[in-house]
């Protein structure tokens, strides 16, 4: 499982398999991530870009949730935007005639904020989005946003209508790029990986 480490900010370009986004800013741009429950999960500030999000075939009697974003106060600078991704099914789940419920994220602490821009978000997306953690718990307080996605999988139509949902425009979603949300222009360009600044 990767970890930021503690002492700087983390950029990969590989194949990862159950994220823990732990803390600091980081970027993926590139990688195959697969997993079945919460699999991206942590309280970095963090954005994947580029990148291929495979849910697989969980336990009897699971779901899938793609992220559980773990900011814990309204001040912390931390969240998960995923930009210009594909998330569609890996083969195991493929195979399963989709009768896997799968949702882009849950509310693991109060103040869960998770953003899927301009990505692809295949069928087996769930049409309310969106899963909740347990009763009522964060959705108040979550943030959760979309902002021009594609795909059979990204109709807000039928979304889930929590007070911390928005679907967002550019004046909005451009906060959550990697020059602004992780301020990846001061940085990332050091250690040669490849990254679009701004909205696509």
């Amino acid at each position: 499982m990767p970890i930021c480490p503690p002492s700087t900010s983390a950029a990969l370009k590989a194949t990862r398999t159950t994220l823990y986004t732990h803390s600091l800013r980081q970027f993926y741009r590139e990688c195959d991530i697969y997993g079945t429950v919460d699999f991206i999960f942590g309280n970095a500030v963090v954005v994947f870009q580029n990148s291929n999000v495979y849910p697989r075939l969980p336990i009897l009697g699971q779901f899938n949730t793609i992220t559980t974003q773990g900011r814990i106060d309204i001040n912390q600078n931390t969240g998960t935007s995923i930009q210009n991704c594909t998330i569609t099914t890996a083969p195991d789940l493929a195979a399963n005639n989709g009768t896997i419920q799968t949702y882009l994220g849950r509310p693991w602490k109060t103040y869960s904020r998770t953003v899927y821009m301009q990505s692809f978000l295949d069928s087996l997306i769930n049409p309310a989005g969106w899963a909740a953690w347990s009763g009522t718990f964060a959705l108040d307080t979550l943030y959760y946003a979309e902002y021009n996605n594609r795909g059979l999988g990204s109709s807000t139509a039928n979304r889930i209508t929590w007070p911390g949902y928005h679907v967002i425009n550019a004046t909005y979603a451009v906060n959550f790029t990697v020059s602004n949300f992780i301020s990846g222009n001061s940085w990332l360009p050091t250690t040669g990986v490849p990254y679009i600044g701004g909205l696509m």
